[in-house]
């Protein structure tokens, strides 16, 4: 009976958590099917300011699009960047525009941003160090909508479900934004700290630049080893003969040195090995941002882009929406398990910022039965299956919050 009433507390107050937190209602078709036929459009909407590569200081906008006659009190939001190679594109490009304005039909708040470009010299050095002001850019607007969110509530964005967007190098910045988050990452020799630092000094200083997950469009990172164990999700879609930026391993730069990056095929295995989910949607034999354009081919990728990224945002829609801080050890467990569900194993991984300690686990079932004890003696190891049978378990250890596991 004692064990029965543990489980009932654990599962009540998983529930009673879960409940409390999960603030945005997936029913009636919201962020699945167009139901808002009309929006309400905000243009060239300022949300901060920076100085540019001349040194002269940059009004920094944004187009903001919801869905018109809309009544919930708190919405999610994606914050997209357009392309054009860190020295062209603007907020009102086709693409950018286009993928806005649909997602805002189905009930989300959208933005399209402009953000500091072009570079001199003209070199790689230098196109990395544009890449960073785009991205700092890019945190300026996150943290204009958690302001927002706190004070005037303008825009109804529920804090927790902010999502950074990007299609080719806006993929970059909004790739950067969610894994590229400690100054240690960033080379030396781009002096991370004369360019104001990761968060930088585009404005709304105080809160938080941290997303809840990512839309990678045709875009890469620097390294593959900044996706770490705890990261926020990401969905890629990317074409196998892109000759700008590479699907996976490669060079990028036309004109410039070569600068190796590593496209959205080279980042799936590295965010499966350290359980971030990250669905990728492969265009096989097609070019760079196959999907902007009117043509009707153009239009055809513009529709699979448009369902792919809108069947992986829904579900975590349906999650606790929590991050508040990039990697805060104050928002996250001390104890991680992913991937979840699990079929064979999830790997068992102390969160980032937290000290580790050895200690023993137990694995309990849906009865309350402790059907395993084992040693948790690594940061980050292994809890396999076994023999255990299909279904919900809770792994507990001294000091630490219960954690579910389910095993299909």
């Amino acid at each position: 009976m004692k064990k029965l009433l543990l489980f009932l507390f654990l599962a009540i107050a998983g529930l009673s958590q879960a409940r409390a937190q999960a603030q945005i209602d997936t029913t009636r078709g919201r962020y699945h099917q167009p139901i808002f036929p009309t929006l309400n459009t905000y243009t060239n909407v300022v949300f901060g300011s920076a100085l540019n590569y001349l040194g002269n200081r940059q009004t920094l906008t944004m187009n903001i699009y919801e869905p018109a006659g809309d009544t919930v009190r708190r919405r999610p939001l994606l914050v997209f960047a357009h392309g054009g190679g860190f020295i062209g594109g603007t907020k009102n490009d086709q693409d950018v525009t286009e993928l806005c304005q649909r997602y805002a039909r189905l009930g989300y708040v959208t933005a399209s941003i402009d953000y500091r470009t072009l570079f001199v010299p003209f070199d790689t050095l230098n196109i990395a160090r544009a890449s960073i002001r785009a991205m700092q850019d890019m945190r300026a607007a996150v943290r204009f909508f958690r302001q927002d969110a706190a004070t005037s509530k303008t825009y109804r964005i529920h804090p927790g479900y902010i999502f950074a967007a990007g299609s080719s190098a806006g993929a970059f910045m909004a790739l950067q934004l969610a894994y590229l988050d400690k100054a240690s990452e960033v080379p030396a020799y781009l002096e991370i700290d004369q360019l104001g630092g990761l968060e930088g000094n585009s404005g709304n200083a105080g809160y938080s630049s941290a997303v809840r997950g990512v839309v990678n469009l045709c875009g890469a990172l620097g390294r593959p080893q900044w996706i770490e164990p705890g990261n926020v999700p990401f969905v890629s879609m990317h074409g196998t003969g892109d000759g700008t930026v590479p699907y996976g391993k490669g060079t990028i730069g036309s004109g410039l040195p070569p600068q190796l990056v590593y496209g959205s095929g080279a980042l799936k295995p590295r965010a499966d090995a350290v359980g971030v989910p990250n669905p990728l949607y492969t265009f096989k034999g097609a070019g760079h941002v196959p999907y902007s354009g009117t043509s009707a081919r153009n239009l055809a990728y513009m529709d699979t882009t448009f369902r792919f990224v809108r069947d992986f945002l829904r579900p975590i829609l349906r999650q606790p929406g929590t991050v508040t801080a990039s990697r805060s050890s104050a928002t996250l467990a001390a104890m991680q398990l992913y991937p979840q569900p699990a079929v064979a194993e999830v790997r068992l991984t102390a969160a980032t910022g937290v000290a580790f300690q050895a200690r023993t686990l137990e694995l309990l079932d849906a009865t309350g039965q402790v059907v395993r004890r084992f040693r948790w003696e690594q940061p980050e190891q292994l809890v396999r299956r076994g023999s255990l049978s299909p279904g919900l378990y809770f792994l507990r250890g001294a000091g630490l919050t219960p954690q579910r596991v389910v095993f299909e």
